[in-house]
């Protein structure tokens, strides 16, 4: 589909003559991996967040260690969007090797902050040019010849203050945030922000019309990256035992695991710590830890990322089997194969619900946002020791390891749920209990943990087929029976796993179903539909598999029903027409995956475009 066809009639977020300039527009800063651009960008994001302005960063890096282009795109929007938008309208030109490039990709009326001695044909007359004395200004300023290259990039991030009037107290309480208050790097990287801002206020006159104002849409909101907030949300949901495998982009959740248990899990008695983290040797040994603590009693979780998936398979069908507790982190990065380690891409879903041999499905929680990557901390602990099994949670990349406005998270006030566990005083209760044997109808059997000492509670865990007593056997019928209850507990799990957020708008005959980082594209496109074409939509955003009657009815409800979701074949797509075969005529794909997250502009043509034919 040609995208100039409703380009005009749909606002695509590039440049508009009729769009206020203040607070509403987007920066891609152009670096070299590894020239420690990552501190100035983080500055700037977090000043503009300060400065109560609705802030949202996406890290475009590539998968080596230094060296190689990488870019940081900064959306600034008053309205409080946060997709990544496609238009930029200031781009920081600090990589020699894509300067070229990052010019050539501004609209007219863009603006190009560069070194001055850069070497790159300045060929657009319809740009303003910036350009900054980089090496004069650090040489001015005495800095240590082994620190020049790591302060450099502060020096866009003075004259982006004073082109943009971002306050320069907010950038210095960001500095002090970034650096951890090491009051020297923070005056260090300071000085080099003032200098180039006077550079800037006394020798480059503004010729742009971008510009910052103070709000107070951020007043109140805290901003953490999802597997921060994920590995705090794991140590207060109870978790003792975490075994991983260094992998892109899921080390970080384990890192703030690590980081996060000395201060929240200690004794308060022996001051020692109340949890064990390994990092094991692979990721099939990682995930056969978890199994072995889950079976102990233990709230066992691991990070790990799709290549890391496909490693645990047949641990995963042993756990879902032998009914074995566990939670899984998948932070989903581009595939098949090696893919592209840091880009984003929601490509594990059919992977990750049916993962093992055999007739497996898996529990698989999808938060949307860093504050649910908080609560399914808990949540994911609760639904694995309910249901005694192995239970995923879907992250991505971008939602991941880039930082994201939140609602402060709120403690959780609901016990833990630990499932059906039978202590030596209950055994003596219950009458014929046998380890898969379902008493209550609702497929989830009782067991018991090493260390009951009732003579009962003793039983065999078994990967390979078993009877009701957990009794070796290779009978069709019990087979067929063992098979049966898991589908019950199965269904039972419908009903119990996080429901989706359904917002629906009056005379909507079209829908959209989306899920985790999709989310943020979702919601604006369906504004830009309303206000530009006048076409309402009703949204369901899943936030659990399996699925439950909620999607099921909200299908029924409408005449069309797109689903977005950022991976090739439409697996999400595939799984509603498997649950609702009487409507799967209704469900339209709208599957994109260029390891780029999602924006708005492609989701509203998408729609639009369909809706013509």
């Amino acid at each position: 589909m040609s995208t100039a066809a409703v380009e005009p009639a749909l606002d695509t977020g590039r440049l508009d003559p009729d769009r206020d300039p203040v607070n509403d527009f987007s920066i891609v800063a152009a670096t070299v991996n590894g020239s420690g651009s990552q501190t100035a960008n983080n500055t700037l994001v977090r000043a503009l967040f300060k400065m109560g302005i609705p802030v949202n960063a996406k890290n475009l890096f590539p998968s080596n260690i230094a060296g190689l282009p990488t870019w940081y795109s900064i959306r600034v929007s008053k309205d409080g969007y946060i997709a990544r938008r496609e238009g930029i309208e200031i781009a920081v030109a600090f990589n020699p090797q894509t300067a070229a490039a990052d010019l050539a990709g501004l609209p007219p009326g863009g603006v190009c902050i560069f070194p001055d001695d850069a070497k790159f044909e300045r060929n657009r007359d319809d740009v303003t040019y910036y350009p900054m004395p980089l090496k004069t200004l650090i040489a001015n300023l005495g800095v240590d010849p082994k620190l020049r290259d790591r302060v450099a990039n502060m020096v866009y991030v003075g004259a982006l203050a004073e082109l943009l009037g971002i306050e320069r107290e907010a950038i210095r309480e960001a500095l002090s945030y970034n650096l951890s208050g090491k009051q020297k790097a923070v005056d260090l990287n300071f000085s080099v922000v003032v200098a180039a801002a006077d550079y800037v206020k006394e020798n480059l006159p503004k010729q742009d019309p971008y510009r910052v104002e103070r709000m107070n849409k951020t007043d109140g909101l805290i901003m953490i990256d999802g597997n921060t907030a994920a590995g705090i949300g794991a140590l207060v949901g109870g978790m003792t035992v975490m075994a991983w495998y260094p992998i892109t982009p899921a080390t970080s959740l384990a890192d703030a695991v690590n980081e996060y248990a000395t201060k929240l899990r200690q004794d308060p008695q022996t001051d020692g710590p109340t949890y064990a983290i390994v990092q094991a040797e692979d990721e099939i040994a990682a995930v056969g830890m978890l199994l072995g603590a889950g079976w102990m009693g233990a709230r066992a979780m691991t990070s790990t990322s799709g290549p890391g998936i496909s490693l645990m398979t047949e641990f995963v069908g042993f756990g879902y089997y032998a009914e074995l507790p566990a939670v899984i982190w998948d932070v989903m990065r581009m595939g098949p194969s090696t893919g592209m380690p840091t880009r984003v891409s929601q490509g594990d879903v059919l992977k990750a619900y049916y993962l093992g041999h055999g007739d497996v499905r898996n529990i698989c929680l999808l938060p949307g946002n860093v504050k649910e990557c908080f609560e399914f901390g808990q949540t994911a602990f609760d639904l694995a020791e309910r249901f005694q099994q192995p239970v995923f949670v879907l992250s991505d990349l971008d939602l991941g390891m880039n930082a994201w406005m939140s609602e402060p998270f709120e403690y959780p006030t609901a016990p833990l749920d630990r499932g059906k566990v039978l202590n030596a005083e209950q055994l003596k209760t219950v009458e014929g209990w046998g380890r898969y044997k379902d008493l209550d109808g609702d497929g989830i059997p009782y067991r018991t943990l090493p260390g009951n000492p009732h003579p009962a509670s003793a039983f065999f865990t078994r990967g390979s087929g078993h009877n009701e007593n957990a009794g070796y056997t290779e009978r069709p019928d019990d087979w067929l029976k063992n098979m049966a209850r898991l589908t019950r507990k199965h269904n039972t799990a419908r009903g119990a796993v996080p429901k989706p957020v359904i917002d629906r708008r009056d005379g909507a005959k079209v829908g959209i179903i989306a899920f985790g980082t999709a989310d943020p594209a979702v919601v604006e496109a369906r504004d830009r539909l309303r206000d530009k074409v006048g076409l309402e939509t009703s949204y369901l955003r899943l936030r659990a598999l399996p699925l439950g009657d909620e999607a099921a009815q909200f299908i029924a409800e409408h005449d069309r029903v797109y689903v977005v979701e950022l991976n090739t074949d439409g697996q999400l797509h595939q799984l509603l027409q498997l649950h609702t075969p009487e409507h799967a005529t209704k469900l339209l794909s709208i599957a994109h995956s260029d390891g780029l997250p999602l924006t708005a502009r492609y989701v509203t043509e998408r729609i639009y475009g369909m809706e013509q034919k």
